[in-house]
């Protein structure tokens, strides 16, 4: 591992050494720091990806919890648990603060929660070549946690985190939340005393920053249909059934709304039949139905996907509409339940993504820019996207996320952290 770290730090220094004339003499000795502190960094990833902190191993999350407070309180912060409500499920979020009273004041967002259960197969850190390492989290996101530390910690031997402001804020539940409303009242609360937010998510090519996000929310559509004998199926008495009606209304949804930008919606389960049952918090149907039977029930639930709330509510609308228009004998209803909101694409994330740009440049790290809004999901920083500006997609770069085989590119790792180091202390000063 430690030579494996060694050979990527030394195949960037040309590169480093070669754009630092544009670097003040406090920039060049924060990204010597970061070289200096380079093997306990990936020291630190190593030990978190090595816990399981599924988002329902509750003692998991808090164990890497732990962790980050021992590392954060070496370097001067103060360090809290947020438990949440019983009713919600979850371990609660780690937040590290310092305060004082000059330049921005930033709030720093991660999540020490990922989609690896306790009780699937577990992948510990494992470097597979010298340019890359394996482990569950790995860029979503412990990567992103641990260089947020790693920049922090360079601020602090410097002397650079005197008189400032600056909150890390962990969420314990961002894979799997639970009741979003209870879960992120804190987190929401505590941002209205900070000036920018910035999301560690994992980077999306290495040129590449967030200044939007998708929503996310979802919904339920149920129909019902007069159950008699197929053969009288279409006709004056028996209708259509609960599943043509099901099946009309998903087609329309498709015709009508398919082609929107940045509009995404799709039907995740599908049971119909002369009697169903569905169990929401385990995702598990079962129908019953025989081929001559018209079917009586159909049940449909997913996701909708969109920029903006007015996005949002138009598509709400003409699928209530669609709903509205039913085949002979049938009816229909449609709910949504709100999820994550979406990350709009403010001004001010844009100035955001000029400072980095040139901090990049600066670097002799390339151009960085603004990322499409709909390659990104949802993700925390969009509950306090209408509250303060921000930029996302700075934490780890890497592939396979969610799956078996999750990596972090370890030779972009340094240069991430390297870079997000001078854009902490550019926006601090």
């Amino acid at each position: 591992m430690k030579k494996s770290a060694c050979i990527i730090i030394l195949a960037i220094l040309p590169i480093l050494t070669f754009a630092q004339q544009k670097l003040s003499k406090e920039e060049k000795k924060l990204l010597e720091l970061v070289d200096k502190n380079y093997q306990e960094t990936v020291a630190l990833l190593e030990e978190v990806l090595n816990i399981n902190s599924g988002s329902l191993n509750k003692e998991g999350v808090r164990e890497v919890g732990r962790v980050f407070a021992r590392e954060f309180e070496k370097i001067g912060f103060q360090t809290e648990w947020v438990e949440v409500p019983a009713e919600v499920n979850r371990a609660g979020h780690f937040v590290a603060t310092r305060k004082g009273s000059k330049g921005k004041k930033l709030f720093l967002i991660g999540h020490l929660d990922t989609v690896f259960e306790k009780d699937m197969p577990f992948t510990p850190f494992t470097w597979l070549n010298d340019s890359t390492a394996t482990g569950q989290g790995a860029n979503d996101m412990k990567g992103g946690d641990v260089l947020v530390f790693a920049s922090l910690k360079a601020l602090h031997e410097l002397g650079l985190l005197e008189d400032r402001t600056v909150t890390v804020y962990f969420m314990g539940d961002e894979e799997s939340s639970g009741d979003n409303e209870l879960s992120r009242r804190d987190f929401i609360e505590r941002s209205k005393s900070h000036d920018i937010a910035l999301g560690y998510e994992t980077a999306q090519g290495f040129n590449s920053v967030t200044v939007a996000r998708r929503g996310s929310s979802g919904w339920t559509l149920k129909t019902t249909g007069r159950q008699s004998h197929s053969s009288g199926v279409f006709g004056q008495y028996a209708g259509y059934g609960a599943i043509y009606e099901a099946s009309r209304i998903l087609n329309e949804f498709r015709e009508a709304l398919a082609e929107e930008k940045y509009l995404t919606f799709n039907p995740g389960q599908f049971i119909g039949g002369s009697d169903i049952s569905y169990d929401s918090e385990t995702g598990k149907g079962e129908a019953l139905g025989k081929t001559n039977i018209v079917a009586r029930e159909a049940f449909v639930t997913g996701d909708l996907r969109f920029l903006g709330e007015a996005q949002k509510e138009a598509a709400r609308a003409k699928m209530r509409e669609i709903v509205a228009k039913n085949l002979h004998q049938t009816d229909a209803e449609i709910t949504f339940r709100d999820g994550i909101p979406s990350m709009t694409p403010r001004p001010e994330n844009y100035e955001l993504a000029a400072v980095l740009n040139k901090v990049s440049l600066d670097m002799g790290l390339g151009e960085v820019k603004p990322g499409d809004p709909g390659s990104r999901g949802a993700a925390d920083i969009a509950y306090v996207a209408d509250i303060l500006p921000g930029l996302d997609g700075l934490g780890a770069s890497g592939s396979g996320a969610h799956a078996p085989g999750e990596t972090i590119n370890m030779k972009q790792f340094p240069l991430l952290i390297k870079r997000n180091t001078l854009l902490l202390y550019r926006l601090t000063r």
